[in-house]
């Protein structure tokens, strides 16, 4: 069951099923970058689930060469200001709201914006880190995006005003004529040149321990809602295999294409802007 236009009136069949899923208060929801778009964050793919623009930087290849490391770090300089403004839209909040009179059990997010924590939802899960925390990969610490973008700004003050057009996870399209004097992070701990954000790299594995926790949400869970995301990657893709193969509905709201199309019970094509706080306005007091 497919609507692609969303709101209840339009199709009130969808809707009441998906009122009558949540009702119960046991789904955990799984978030993509579609809910944090209406925030001014990109996302990676279009409605046919295809990759927007370049390749992001490998795992690989930030671990390979310091050049590689320059490139990114230049560039992420330049995007932070945007994550770091960002601000959580109605859906982050509708689900804040949800978690907060009991309605879902959780929130899983694919995203690396901290939208969900700043709204009020507890405890979430996220499977590919975030961009507020930096790691240095030399000694193992960590420290806050704050400190080492003010450590860079300092050093690179020939990027001021650099025009740089904004891409997914605080990345950035820079020429790369601006890279070559970029001074890189060194880590305030051990002074380590290898600082990485405290992110899933394309090309990394989400860790052990965070990828138990999620996959514990999804056992608990009397069914999932997958928000904003296409589902291409696989840290996500397998939750929903694993809800499905027990047998749990799986619902989606999702504008375009999902790697798992073939095994939602619902899904809706439309803005999770809308959807989300009309579901807190039936489902709460």
């Amino acid at each position: 069951m497919t609507d692609r236009s969303c709101p209840e009136s339009s199709n009130p069949d969808a809707f009441t099923h998906l009122l009558e899923a949540m009702a119960g208060g046991d789904f955990v929801v799984l978030t993509g970058a579609g809910i944090s778009t209406p925030s001014g964050i990109p996302d990676y793919r279009d409605s046919d689930g295809v990759r927007r623009g370049r390749q992001p930087m490998m795992y690989q290849e930030f671990l390979a060469a310091p050049e590689s490391r320059r490139r990114y770090w230049s560039r992420a300089m330049l995007g932070w200001p945007r994550v770091r403004q960002a601000r959580p839209n109605a859906a982050h909040q509708a689900l804040a709201s949800l978690q907060e009179h009991g309605l879902i059990n959780g929130v899983i997010t694919q995203n690396v914006d901290t939208l969900h924590d700043r709204a009020g939802s507890r405890d979430v899960i996220e499977l590919h880190g975030s961009l507020h925390r930096v790691l240095c990969l030399d000694c193992g610490r960590r420290s806050e995006r704050d400190s080492i973008q003010q450590w860079m700004e300092t050093r690179n003050p020939y990027l001021a005003g650099v025009d740089a057009v904004q891409a997914p996870d605080g990345d950035t399209l820079l020429d790369p004529a601006f890279e070559a004097r970029f001074q890189m992070p060194r880590c305030p701990h051990c002074d380590g040149e290898r600082m990485k954000p405290d992110v899933v790299f394309f090309g990394e594995n989400v860790a052990q321990p965070t990828a138990a926790q999620a996959m514990a949400a999804v056992e608990r869970a009397a069914g999932m809602l997958v928000i904003g995301s296409s589902l291409m990657a696989f840290s996500a893709f397998r939750l929903c295999r694993a809800i499905a193969d027990r047998g749990k509905p799986l619902i989606a709201i999702n504008l375009g294409k999902t790697r798992a199309d073939d095994w939602l019970d619902l899904k809706i094509e439309g803005s999770c802007e809308v959807l989300l706080p009309r579901l807190v306005q039936r489902l709460t007091p």
